[in-house]
Parts: C-alpha cells; sequence; structure tokens
C-alpha cells in the first residue's frame, strides 16, 4: 500500500513537471548586422565618418610632407653644420616625428569615439524596435545570430523577425 502511494505520488509530481516544463516559449532571432546594413541612418554615418577620416589623413600628410622635408635637408647638410646645430635639429626631428605619433593616436581614438557616438542612436531605435516586435508578437526571446556564440538553433522553432522590424522601422 505504502508502495502504491508512492507511486501515486511520484506519477502526480512527474505530471506536475511536465507541465511546467511544456509551456510554449516562443523564440525569434535576428542578425542585427543585415538590419543595421539596411537602415537608413547608415550612409549619414558612413559620410560622417569618411568626411573625418579624410581630414585626419590629410593633416597626418601634410606632417609626413614636413617632416620629410626637414629630414632631406638635414640629410644633405648634416656633415656641414657645427654640433650645436646638428644636435637642435635632431631634436627638431626627434619632436617632429612624436607628434606624428601622438597624432596617429589620437585620430584613431578620435575616429573610434565618433563612430560610437553616431552609432549609438541608431543601435537603440533598432533595439527599441525588436523589443517591439517581440512584444506584439509574444516572443519569449531573440537571440541575435551576429553578436554571440548560438551554436544552434532550431529554425522550425524559431522565427526570423527582420521582416517584422523592418516593417517597424519603414525599411522597405
Amino acid at each position: 500500500m505504502k508502495r502504491l502511494i508512492g507511486l501515486v505520488a511520484l506519477a502526480v509530481i512527474f505530471m506536475f513537471g511536465q507541465n511546467a516544463t511544456a509551456q510554449n516559449f516562443k523564440f525569434g532571432h535576428i542578425n542585427s548586422d543585415e538590419l543595421f546594413a539596411i537602415m537608413p541612418e547608415r550612409d549619414t554615418i558612413i559620410s560622417q565618418m569618411e568626411a573625418l577620416r579624410t581630414e585626419l589623413q590629410n593633416t597626418l600628410e601634410i606632417m609626413q610632407v614636413e617632416y620629410n622635408n626637414k629630414l632631406n635637408d638635414y640629410t644633405n647638410e648634416a656633415e656641414k653644420l657645427s654640433d650645436l646645430v646638428r644636435q637642435t635639429k635632431e631634436e627638431e626631428l626627434m619632436g617632429l616625428s612624436q607628434r606624428i605619433t601622438n597624432f596617429q593616436q589620437n585620430a584613431d581614438s578620435q575616429l573610434q569615439t565618433k563612430q560610437m557616438e553616431l552609432m549609438q542612436p541608431v543601435i537603440q531605435k533598432a533595439e527599441k524596435a525588436i523589443k517591439d516586435v517581440a512584444r506584439e508578437n509574444g516572443f519569449t526571446y531573440i537571440f541575435d545570430l551576429s553578436r554571440g556564440p548560438i551554436i544552434y538553433f532550431d529554425e522550425t522553432k524559431s522565427e526570423d523577425i527582420l521582416e517584422k522590424v523592418k516593417a517597424k522601422l519603414g525599411i522597405e
């Protein structure tokens, strides 16, 4: 009798456990890189980044030309210069070389900062649209295929929401 009660209790626990884990989760996925590639703001960001990159590159080239000219002048007349003048010109060349190196580092940093500054509103807009689509369509989870270590997902049980997000953003 105790054994029968134990089996019934075990069966009840098993059934409740099955009901708890058999909830209907709705999964979706999107490749946010594909979404960003078609967002209209992308072209504006690219043109602004290219303009900044060109400005920085032109300035760097001017600095390089100045350095090369001074180096050529120094090389051509180094043997004729007094020790003090030679030392002064060498220090000037080293200072200019250091300024070029510093400029390159600062330029790289400025480019990264500007890109993040320009991308942040676009990222927020896309994430809001993804969340809105998820809520409106009853999704429990949305996975971003471009960001994570998703090794496998069953495409028959996960819906690609890119088209719905594009519609939400008004992108054709």
